[in-house]
């Protein structure tokens, strides 16, 4: 890290340890809800820090920071559970290159602000590892009329306006995608089920249903048939934020259970002297040292502007093997710990629940492997 990245990531350390860390039993034990009050005194800080601003531009009143700065804040609010790190929201650059002024103007700027809070309507029942989008977008006079169902809307309940993906039913695009601003309040959205999850989150993934929603046309993102390749580029920097975030989760378990290793009394010694737990925290700081190098490289080849396939492939990676590294350390954690470790006072409990979903949620391990295989039978070892 150079010294940028460095204050970045002690001023994120500082926000998770002192502002969101002593907060976590209280989330865990009141279905992932603090009192508004915090919530609130949270969020602005985030803001305050500057944390909303991290990917836009100056010229739209943003810090414009570069990638690894970014990876350097999400790899400390990492550290946190039950998504307190969520408390605010954050345009993405994407947005800036795909929405109009007006778009911005009036759903992504706010974000920044902290005027605004979006979702994304993307996933379907039948999504998985292949693309399957059936909600249909018929044109009609001044937009479209959306229909469809949506699962797994992630910040539904907190949300008010999502981004949704559709299939056009007619027109020179029909067959072809688009991805469209829909307002929470919009007639014709029904929230059919809100499931409970492993983790203890106030953020909602919600199916949402969609009967004949009115989308009015300024209300298209970019262009018709071209709303996958936005979401590519989001799915781009969800994946390396969660690498980023899976590894402030590691280290913050390295050290937690390294400490408890170190004064827990065995045996007429430490726990901390016995072979076996040294090697499980010596395998996870190996994997942690391996996931980070990967994040981080990912994140400084965006900065450099290399090719976009290569950096799609490398999200890919960096996902995968932090994503995975970090459930194992969680895993270790939680049997250097012992009963302690099954508590859900334990963070080692919060967090074995909570990482096992970046194995899933933005593309599960197994199509992160065929996205990697498949770029290394088409561009070689040498261009991914």
């Amino acid at each position: 890290m150079d010294a940028t990245t460095q204050q970045w990531s002690d001023t994120a350390r500082r926000f998770a340890e002192e502002t969101l860390i002593p907060w976590e039993l209280e989330a865990e034990m009141n279905a992932g809800r603090l009192p508004e009050e915090v919530a609130k005194a949270h969020k602005a800080e985030a803001i305050r820090l500057g944390f909303s601003a991290m990917d836009v531009a100056p010229s739209y009143g943003g810090l414009g920071l570069r990638n690894v700065d970014q990876v350097a804040v999400w790899e400390q609010l990492g550290r946190v559970t039950n998504a307190l790190c969520w408390c605010f929201s954050e345009p993405h650059q994407w947005m800036f290159e795909a929405c109009s002024d007006d778009q911005l103007e009036r759903y992504i700027l706010p974000l920044m602000r902290g005027e605004r809070k979006e979702c994304y309507a993307i996933t379907e029942r039948e999504s998985g590892s292949d693309v399957v989008i059936e909600s249909t977008a018929e044109r009609v006079a001044g937009g479209y009329r959306v229909s469809g169902e949506k699962w797994f809307v992630t910040s539904a309940n907190l949300a008010d306006y999502l981004f949704v993906q559709a299939r056009l039913t007619d027109g020179a695009h029909a067959g072809e995608d688009v991805l469209l601003l829909v307002d929470s309040d919009a007639e014709g959205i029904e929230v059919l089920r809100t499931p409970p999850f492993s983790h203890t989150f106030d953020h909602h993934h919600q199916e949402i249903a969609f009967h004949d929603v009115f989308v009015p046309e300024q209300n298209l993102i970019g262009t018709e048939g071209g709303g996958m390749g936005y979401t590519h580029a989001w799915f781009r920097r969800e994946r390396l934020m969660i690498a980023a975030r899976n590894c402030g989760a590691a280290a913050r378990l390295i050290e937690e259970a390294t400490a408890f290793a170190k004064a827990r009394a065995v045996d007429g010694g430490v726990l901390m002297d016995k072979q076996l737990v040294q090697a499980m925290l010596a395998d996870s700081v190996t994997e942690l040292w391996a996931a980070r190098l990967m994040t981080f490289e990912t994140a400084a080849a965006h900065d450099r502007g290399e090719d976009v396939k290569a950096l799609h492939t490398r999200c890919s990676l960096a996902k995968l093997y932090a994503s995975e590294a970090a459930g194992r350390i969680a895993d270790r954690a939680v049997q250097i710990f012992g009963g302690r470790g099954y508590m859900r006072e334990n963070c080692a409990e919060r967090f074995t629940r909570e990482l096992r979903v970046d194995r899933i949620w933005e593309g599960a391990s197994e199509l992160q492997r065929l996205i990697i295989a498949r770029q290394l039978a088409k561009r070689g070892l040498d261009e991914m």
